[in-house]
């Protein structure tokens, strides 16, 4: 496929809208579901671009969630707790412990639930059944990956009806070292960001104490090849194989480093056991939860409690979260 129409441009009346390539060549993706929108397509292009390098350089395989041109998370495959599993809704997800894929997406969905709400999903390796399972129900706008199993693309063609977007990737696509965008009728030149982010950057250690743990290694990787991928300015916290609070795109570094910190707190924060025996109503869908345990985690929620609000949500009023 040489040229690609889209819905349409940035926003909807941003008409005609396509893609292609500069030389005239085929596109270095497939469409097999779906009809991408030009964000789409930005997200999936630098998605797959993340995880390809984060899997390549650490030998793992590896997901992120984007949204709006930033990753929201991005982990590599390590198998998850008990409560992390309960906290991002994996836990009884058939296949997931043998799926290392699986295990990456489910964490790499699960930091920031309120972000990754409508993400687009890149996976690293071809996408199996369990880590298909995982995104069934996820409210999401697409996904990349460089295959698809046959189970799997099975149950992706089910989301929305037949139009979710599933993109296949052309694993062997290197782009040109020189690449440009125009703005305003100006054409913009510049060398890709090819630069290698491994092991190597953490040699000279500045401190007095010398030792960086192997674990500390790795997960600095997942954050400096996560920051690579984001808006600029950007802070990443990460821990475990995962980027667990990212703050992109602010003017102040400062306020990135509120937001990352304050989105890291809530990924351990959503682990507490009051969080997970939060007595939600049987009825009560993925997205309301996530929107609910924000308020619970956050200043409001006496006054939404107090207000009763409780009682549209849970079967009993829960406690409320201390200092502890």
């Amino acid at each position: 496929m040489k040229e690609l129409e889209l819905k349409y441009g940035c926003n909807p009346n941003q008409k005609p809208a396509y893609v292609s390539m500069d030389d005239g060549g085929d596109l270095p993706f497939t469409v097999l579901s779906g009809r991408p929108g030009y964000i789409n397509l930005l997200d999936a292009l630098n998605s797959w671009q993340l995880v390809q390098e984060l899997s390549a350089v650490l030998g793992m395989p590896a997901a992120t969630s984007f949204k709006h041109v930033s990753p929201t998370s991005a982990a590599v495959g390590i198998p998850l707790p008990d409560a992390l599993k309960k906290a991002v809704f994996a836990d009884g997800v058939a296949g997931l412990d043998d799926s290392l894929l699986a295990c990456a997406y489910a964490r790499a969905r699960g930091t920031d639930r309120m972000s990754s709400f409508g993400d687009f999903i890149a996976l690293s390796h071809p996408c199996d059944e369990a880590t298909a399972r995982l995104i069934k129900p996820e409210v999401s706008d697409g996904i990349i990956a460089p295959g698809y199993e046959p189970a799997a693309l099975a149950i992706l063609r089910e989301k929305r009806k037949g139009n979710y977007t599933i993109l296949q990737m052309d694993a062997s696509y290197r782009p040109e070292t020189l690449e440009h965008k125009h703005v305003f009728g100006v054409s913009f030149y510049q060398a890709r960001n090819d630069s290698r982010i491994d092991a190597s950057l953490l040699e000279n250690i500045v401190t007095q104490n010398k030792e960086l743990p192997q674990q500390a290694i790795r997960d600095l990787i997942v954050s400096l090849i996560t920051l690579k991928y984001t808006q600029s300015n950007s802070v990443c916290f990460a821990k475990d194989g995962q980027a667990i609070g990212v703050g992109a795109g602010q003017q102040s570094r400062i306020h990135c480093t509120r937001l990352a910190a304050g989105k890291a707190d809530l990924w351990h924060l959503r682990q507490h056991e009051k969080v997970l025996g939060l007595p939600f109503l049987d009825h009560i869908g993925r997205a309301v939860r996530d929107n609910a345990i924000d308020v619970y985690l956050s200043d409001t929620s006496d006054d939404v409690l107090a207000d009763g609000q409780w009682q549209e949500l849970f079967s009993k009023r829960p406690e409320p979260m201390t200092g502890e």
